[in-house]
């Protein structure tokens, strides 16, 4: 039994067959052929934090492989009322066959896989986005091939997503350019020194940029920050994507969004609806590659017809 607790719990060999998997599945999808190879099968989502496109892509992936969800809310469960996630994860997963978490802290997710008699996956947390990385990757090879060898360049908040896109940087061979405030640099105390080598950071987000394959940003104030929004705002003020940033990128640069997304802040309207954006397809493939994923932590590998 296998989780997905963070981007590099998987091999680049297991990425390659997923995206496989995935090209596959989204081939199926648009021809509107079924194919139900996990029916009877149930899968819990357990959001801690609200969600629109996870629980979307979760719930009708689900669905169209042939399975049921269960959508649990800390509100609706005993979780909001105190139960230990132990408790939790040792009860639901005697009930379900796969489990989605989309919560605050890392070590709540790893808690209920300790405890879990199935698969887990990481919906979120503070910490990492791993299936959002996942989307984004296949987005890139589907548009421009392998991102082996190319520069992706992140600017903003050195948050879970830009965590995540170093554990991407060190399995698929490219280089990640980070522009941060100060003050909002990304913690790289739990990264690895392959990672490390993959990483260049830079105070200018125009230096950053410069020839980058891909720039891809984030919203300056996630969920649970909420009360910094105003600071924040001044403060990341210079690391907006326009057109002036996005025109010292790679001609053929993409620019990618996890969204939701704040037009006029992180991104401007012209970016985030231009040529160079990819962030409907991007935020389409979530669904794709994450009945890819379930495919795999439930069925393990098969043959592509």
């Amino acid at each position: 039994m296998k989780h997905f607790l963070q981007f590099k719990d998987f091999t680049q060999e297991e990425f390659d067959y997923l995206f496989q998997r995935t090209r596959h599945l989204k081939a199926l999808f648009k021809s509107y052929t079924i194919y139900h190879p996990l029916r009877d099968r149930m899968l819990a989502m357990v959001f801690e934090k609200h969600s629109t496109r996870t629980r979307v892509s979760f719930e009708a992936g689900i669905h169209q492989l042939g399975g049921s969800a269960i959508n649990l809310t800390t509100g609706e469960t005993q979780l909001g009322r105190g139960e230990p996630i132990e408790d939790v994860a040792r009860v639901v997963s005697r009930m379900v066959d796969i489990v989605m978490i989309r919560t605050f802290d890392q070590s709540i997710l790893e808690r209920f896989a300790v405890h879990s008699r199935v698969p887990v996956i990481n919906g979120l947390t503070n910490q990492y986005h791993p299936c959002q990385i996942m989307a984004d990757i296949f987005t890139f090879m589907e548009q421009r091939g392998s991102p082996a060898g190319k520069t992706v360049a992140w600017v903003g908040d050195g948050n879970n997503m830009c965590a995540t896109w170093l554990q991407a940087a060190a399995l698929f061979g490219f280089q990640l350019h980070v522009s941060t405030p100060h003050g909002y640099a990304l913690d790289t105390q739990a990264a690895t020194s392959e990672e490390l080598a993959h990483l260049s950071v830079f105070e200018d987000p125009m230096d950053a940029v410069r020839g980058a394959h891909l720039v891809t940003t984030d919203v300056w104030t996630s969920m649970g920050y909420e009360a910094e929004s105003e600071v924040r705002r001044e403060v990341f003020a210079d690391f907006r994507v326009d057109e002036e940033m996005m025109g010292r990128s790679h001609p053929e640069a993409l620019f990618m969004h996890c969204l939701p997304a704040h037009r006029g802040e992180e991104v401007s309207a012209g970016v985030l609806e231009g040529a160079q954006s990819v962030v409907w397809d991007e935020a389409e493939n979530r669904l794709h590659v994450q009945k890819a994923l379930m495919e795999y932590l439930l069925l393990g590998r098969l043959e592509t017809a």
